[in-house]
């Protein structure tokens, strides 16, 4: 008999990840959760993505598997709406975890898929949608400089953001 239960290697647990956690502003009061599910209930981005489940970042987390936590694309889709903040019996506060962890994943060069799609945008072409015509003939009739097809200090700071 297979059991469909997620299995933790040991080698994946980062004790310093779990310390920093717990010193953090924000995310010091996920030691009290005892995961009841109702984050997941009440949560308005699970009803679009079945996928998201703040409970099941929230264990990764509590469990120290920082890689797996920082690396997920879910801890970016959390709208911030607090209704599982509102609604949790252990006073645990979702939101302020995940951006705790937004935090952590950018300090460590990690971003979501989104803007790293921007990012790159950005460096190939120097900004990320093209002027139209009607914006350019706004720009020349308020007598403003003309935009640089690509500048050359944007790319450095795409370059830089890698």
């Amino acid at each position: 008999m297979t059991s469909n239960r997620a299995v933790v290697d040991i080698g994946e647990v980062d004790v310093r990840f779990l310390r920093r956690l717990a010193s953090e502003l924000g995310a010091s009061d996920l030691s009290r959760c005892f995961q009841c599910g109702v984050c997941v209930a009440s949560c308005p981005v699970r009803e679009i993505e079945v996928e998201f489940n703040p409970r099941r970042i929230m264990k990764m987390a509590k469990l120290g598997l920082k890689e797996r936590v920082l690396r997920s694309e879910f801890i970016w889709l959390c709208s911030m709406c607090f209704l599982c903040q509102e609604r949790c019996p252990q006073d645990v506060r979702p939101p302020e975890v995940m951006t705790v962890l937004r935090n952590m994943a950018a300090a460590e060069g990690i971003a979501p898929p989104a803007l790293q799609k921007l990012v790159d945008i950005l460096s190939r072409a120097g900004r990320i949608y093209p002027l139209d015509d009607f914006t350019e003939d706004e720009r020349e009739d308020r007598e403003l400089p003309e935009v640089e097809p690509e500048p050359e200090f944007v790319k450095r700071i795409a370059e830089a953001g890698r």
